[in-house]
């Protein structure tokens, strides 16, 4: 006997099928550097449950009353101050994180980048991927340490798009590779070029990781455990090389908020102790960061500057993250073709 296939009806509406998709994400940013952009962006990011932690019927009343009132004139000036023709410096190079993605990865997926908060978002993205004909979908959150206000935000949203979808795509999801080995060889070349870049030999590095409450930590979150042991594994390996036996490394975490206690030693409050004791060059790296953004190109590389030199620092430097170097490219290809094993 012989099967025929059967004919769709003649008002079926074409149905593309049988596509893979990858979509990298980041945590955010406004859509412009002045202060009404900033509003409407602080107010999608501090009013996630994942992010701040305390009732909202209370935090509403402060973050509405208080903090959006005050706050974005002032983050909007930081902002500024890094701002470029492509816009948000975190935005364009995950544009060029993905776009390099797509280039090695070939015609065998579909890449696009998302923003936890603001454009373009994830519903927007995995609609889009899956209107491509994405049946299956990596979802990449680029966080290489696990946070709870982070990689898991970026899956809730997720999961709340494809609860209103009616023709769900398979989901995987990209685990934090803060240990991962070539997570680490990549962190290891790409500082070490830097580093030999660079005009002056730093007495000091400062690993400088973004700051959570300790509340966070008591809880049972992961995050500092595993910016610690990032953290250690690239100590080592940066110990073993002899141009960097004197080399002093420091880890320490940057971005205070509010008066909650955060973890510590803070990067802002070691920069002052370190010029105050008596280091003249000093050295900073995020490696927290898979791209730079205000925190790292404005706190770091310009405040961080000037708390350094105004203690008697004489010598200062932020390097790059991994954006989409050499080193960064080849290590997210590695890690997001293991994901996408059996698929592609």
């Amino acid at each position: 006997m012989t099967w025929l296939p059967q004919e769709l009806p003649s008002d079926h509406k074409p149905v593309k099928s049988g596509r893979i998709g990858v979509l990298v994400v980041n945590l955010g940013t406004p859509d412009a550097p002045d202060a009404p952009s900033v509003k409407r962006y602080l107010k999608e990011f501090l009013s996630d449950p994942r992010v701040i932690e305390i009732p909202q019927i209370i935090w509403q009343v402060i973050l509405r009353g208080i903090i959006l009132n005050t706050r974005p004139k002032k983050s909007a000036q930081a902002y500024a101050k890094v701002w470029t023709d492509r816009g948000s410096p975190l935005s364009a190079i995950t544009q060029d994180q993905a776009a390099g993605l797509q280039q090695r990865l070939g015609d065998a997926v579909i890449v696009r980048h998302a923003m936890r908060y603001g454009q373009p978002s994830i519903p927007a993205q995995i609609e889009a991927l899956h209107a491509s004909g994405c049946e299956r979908i990596l979802l990449a959150p680029l966080y290489p340490q696990y946070c709870a206000a982070t990689t898991a935000t970026v899956v809730d949203k997720a999961a709340e798009t494809l609860g209103k979808m009616r023709w769900q795509p398979a989901l995987r999801t990209l685990p934090a590779y803060h240990d991962d080995a070539v997570y680490i060889d990549a962190l290891e070349a790409d500082l070490t070029r830097q580093l030999m870049a660079l005009e002056f030999a730093p007495e000091v590095l400062l690993l400088s990781f973004h700051g959570m409450p300790q509340r966070t930590l008591e809880l049972g979150d992961p995050y500092h455990c595993q910016c610690r042991k990032t953290a250690r594994l690239l100590s080592e390996r940066l110990a073993a090389r002899a141009e960097y036996i004197d080399l002093r490394i420091e880890t320490t975490f940057q971005s205070r908020f509010g008066r909650a206690k955060w973890l510590e030693p803070a990067t802002d409050a070691t920069l002052e102790a370190e010029a105050g004791k008596g280091t003249r060059r000093l050295a900073v790296a995020a490696p927290g960061f898979s791209a730079d953004c205000v925190e790292t190109l404005e706190e770091l590389a310009i405040a961080g500057r000037e708390q350094f030199e105004a203690a008697g620092g004489e010598h200062y430097a932020v390097l790059s993250c991994l954006n989409a170097s050499t080193a960064g490219m080849d290590m997210l290809e590695t890690i997001t073709r293991r994901e996408l094993a059996g698929w592609i």
